[in-house]
């Protein structure tokens, strides 16, 4: 069984999901629930904060910055949506990515137990990452229908869109899980790191607004062809570029198996560190 678990064969990913898979839903549930424990509002917290966040953007972008979406409408609201739609996108990259380089060493209980499986640490994340994502989207299209009505049925594209970005996650997550446990600081490079990410990637303004010899620089960012194709099944009601979706997945896959070769070729060694 340890042999198994230390394999980098492809075949080896699909199975860490399936045959871990009630253990991965409990942790996840343990792990959402965990964060609101001991508050008075419980997971009504995970509502209210990107209703509160949606509200603000609105306020400060829309009517203290009077900023408006080049190809949009004049609407205020609108805006907002706009960006918020990115920043979900990116907030779901932030958080599994943030946290990632210490997850073995908040999890040091478990690496000197051989049958707890530690590549799905990973996983975990990904999917409390993508309950608040899911959270946020619920918010995202009441406002949406209250102000604009039903949206284009492309948005029931958007799984397939971030398709890509949950790979490159799960493979960044690995690598970095790994090097946290032998390189303390980068849990502070990676938090730096994801902060000029955000403002390097298509968040509060498109890729248009920039002048002609940075876009294609913009366009080596693995969070741009997600963001904006976010926004196009989300509001624009345009479907996927799939040409480019499929060049992002196949080097999403090559970083998925990147990371968990690593990962495995390297877990050897977290007990005699820890």
């Amino acid at each position: 069984m340890l042999n198994a678990n230390r394999s980098i064969a492809p075949l080896e990913m699909v199975w860490v999901f399936f045959r871990n898979s009630n253990l991965i839903i409990d942790l996840i549930k343990r792990e959402v629930v965990g964060r609101y424990r001991g508050s008075s509002m419980g997971l009504l917290w995970s509502f209210f904060n990107p209703i509160l966040m949606l509200i603000i953007y609105t306020f400060v972008f829309s009517i203290v910055f009077k900023a408006r979406w080049p190809g949009g409408s004049e609407s205020k609201t609108e805006f907002a949506l706009v960006l918020f739609s990115g920043l979900m996108v990116f907030n779901l990259f932030s958080e599994c990515i943030n946290r990632a380089p210490s997850l073995i060493l908040n999890n040091a209980n478990y690496v000197k137990k051989v049958i707890f499986p530690l590549e799905i640490l990973p996983i975990v994340a990904l999917g409390a990452a993508f309950f608040h994502f899911a959270i946020s989207l619920i918010v995202w299209l009441v406002f949406f229908f209250i102000f604009f009505g039903l949206p284009k049925p492309e948005i029931f594209l958007l799984l397939a869109v971030l398709i890509p970005l949950m790979f490159l996650i799960m493979g960044l997550s690995w690598g970095l899980a790994s090097l946290g446990v032998y390189l303390r600081d980068v849990s502070q490079v990676v938090g730096v790191l994801t902060t000029v990410l955000m403002f390097m990637s298509p968040i509060f303004y498109p890729i248009s607004a920039l002048p002609e010899q940075y876009r294609a620089l913009m366009h080596l960012n693995p969070l741009t062809f997600s963001v904006e194709q976010a926004r196009d099944v989300m509001i624009w009601g345009k479907g996927i570029n799939w040409s480019d979706w499929s060049l992002q997945l196949l080097v999403s896959l090559s970083i998925f198996w990147l990371g968990f070769a690593w990962f495995q070729k390297t877990r050897k060694g977290f007990a005699d560190v820890l």
